[in-house]
């Protein structure tokens, strides 16, 4: 009977390993269970950039050019949001390092394109306030006092300058660069100056070349 009782407590030493070494296998294959999923989810995540830097990377064309968007004017090639063609060298080495052209991706070409549809509704805008202003100054003259003798020349000129500053006095915003005239006028009388304002829009203001009142000196 003593011999049994020995034997048993050897025999449930033995399951209890056999469990634990069970135990073990499991926990590592739920282990390995979970990780492979980590690996698999960020896998994409990572060549995702890469995939979409090819994407937008621009190519070169067939005759062996790249094409560029221009951000500065750059003299020979265009003005910025122009889609340009060069070789890739000069884009790789001059252009883009120094800040005057990007990659014309979709999406900076996007961004110009609403650039440049704001510039439109900007220049609409204005050309009506030229066009308003020019019709403003169309009904009305100027007058400008000179020294002159008897026969009506001037001894001195009127000149854009003047015909700018006497505008301005009525609060007209116009500088000396908008006035045409071919040169300075020596004769009082009356002309007909033409005024460029700028997008090509243009108008015509009277103006009166009166000689200067002086009073008489009481004898």
């Amino acid at each position: 009977m003593a011999k049994m009782t020995d034997k048993k407590p050897a025999k449930a030493k033995t399951k209890v390993k056999v469990k634990a070494s069970t135990k073990a296998k499991k926990a590592a294959a739920a282990a390995a269970a979970h990780a492979k999923p980590s690996v698999t989810t960020l896998t994409p995540t990572v060549r995702q950039p890469g995939v979409e830097r090819r994407r937008n990377h621009p190519t070169r064309s067939k005759d062996g050019f790249m094409e560029i968007l221009l951000t500065h004017t750059v003299p020979h090639f265009g003005q910025p949001g122009d889609l340009v063609k060069v070789r890739p060298g000069f884009a790789r080495n001059y252009l883009l390092p120094q800040g005057l052209a990007t990659f014309a991706t979709p999406h900076n070409l996007r961004i110009v394109e609403k650039h440049r549809q704001r510039l439109y509704q900007l220049e609409v805008a204005r050309r009506a306030d030229l066009q308003n202003l020019a019709a403003q100054i169309a009904q009305r003259s100027v007058t400008i006092e000179a020294n002159a003798n008897a026969e009506g020349h001037l001894y001195g000129s009127v000149t854009a300058d003047q015909i700018a500053a006497t505008l301005k006095a009525d609060n007209f915003p116009i500088e000396a660069e908008n006035v045409r005239i071919e040169g300075p006028l020596k004769e009082l009388g009356l002309y007909t100056i033409k005024l460029a304002l700028g997008q090509d829009v243009t108008t015509e203001v009277k103006l009166w070349v009166v000689p200067t009142h002086t009073d008489e000196p009481v004898a």
